[in-house]
């Protein structure tokens, strides 16, 4: 048997088409959940983590993975997301909310948009805020919910204030949330630092590729990391591996501390 089994389980991670919620959304299928993934507008993608995962499940008998298309900002999508979650499994025992945007290009609170700083705390908050307040309606005992948050969260982000002080707040809702949730559901979350996904194409790809070098050059551990080194710690903390953690802040960052762009 593995070590993580979550073949009883259900799950609903947002944004699950690409990056991060698609590794996810893979490892915990791997892993043996039902797995539900919602996405905005890459319907092509979304199905090919569907693929994916019904690939790989160990239990084929079980009920097939599912895409949901909505936009998770807003309420009526989130609470119809967790709605056909459980219609299709029967229950959620996990919830995953990595829904997120970083807009790439650096900007000064001085001349940030109004609409870029509503885009980002629309995206960013509320898709945390109304997703996991859907999810706690209809948890059970034993519960996870884990919310992907960012090492910008912690020292700020010049020329992305919108994105640093949305995870800033995303860090203080996940301790607020456990207090509440607790002794049912665990609530964690996972801070990634620089992170191999399209969301970082723009900085790694300046000046011929060596703004990625630069940035590994800043990493103790020497790389940037992949988008399977956030889900393994995102499933750690949805297993019974994790059952005595609550209210933590993961980081995966490699150890690094420094840099300008943090990519999740």
């Amino acid at each position: 048997m593995s070590l993580i089994d979550l073949s009883d389980k259900a799950a609903l991670v947002t944004g699950g088409s690409r990056g991060i919620g698609a590794a996810t959304a893979k490892m915990l299928a791997r892993a043996g959940a039902r797995v539900a993934i919602t996405y905005r507008t890459r319907n092509t993608d979304a199905d090919a983590v569907v693929a994916a995962m019904s690939a790989s499940r160990p239990n084929a008998s079980t009920e097939s993975p599912i895409a949901i298309q909505g936009d998770v900002s807003k309420l009526e999508d989130c609470e119809r997301a967790v709605a056909e979650t459980v219609k299709a499994f029967g229950k959620l025992d996990i919830f995953v909310a990595n829904a997120g945007i970083w807009i790439s290009e650096e900007v000064t609170v001085k001349e940030m948009s109004d609409d870029q700083w509503q885009t980002t705390l629309s995206v960013n908050l509320n898709s945390i805020f109304f997703g996991s307040r859907a999810a706690l309606k209809v948890m059970e005992n034993g519960g996870r919910i884990v919310i992907v948050s960012s090492t910008a969260a912690q020292r700020g982000e010049a020329y992305h204030a919108d994105y640093a002080a949305t995870k800033g707040a995303v860090n203080s809702f996940v301790k607020s949330l456990a207090g509440e949730a607790a002794p049912s559901v665990n609530v964690n979350a996972v801070a990634p630092g620089w992170v191999d996904t399209e969301m970082c194409e723009v900085p790694f790809g300046r000046d011929a590729g060596s703004g990625r070098r630069e940035i590994e050059a800043g990493i103790p551990l020497g790389r940037v990391a992949s988008e399977e080194d956030i889900a393994g710690p995102i499933v750690f903390l949805c297993s019974e591996l994790a059952r005595h953690i609550t209210w933590e802040i993961l980081n995966v960052n490699g150890g690094s501390n420094g840099g300008s762009v943090l990519c999740g």
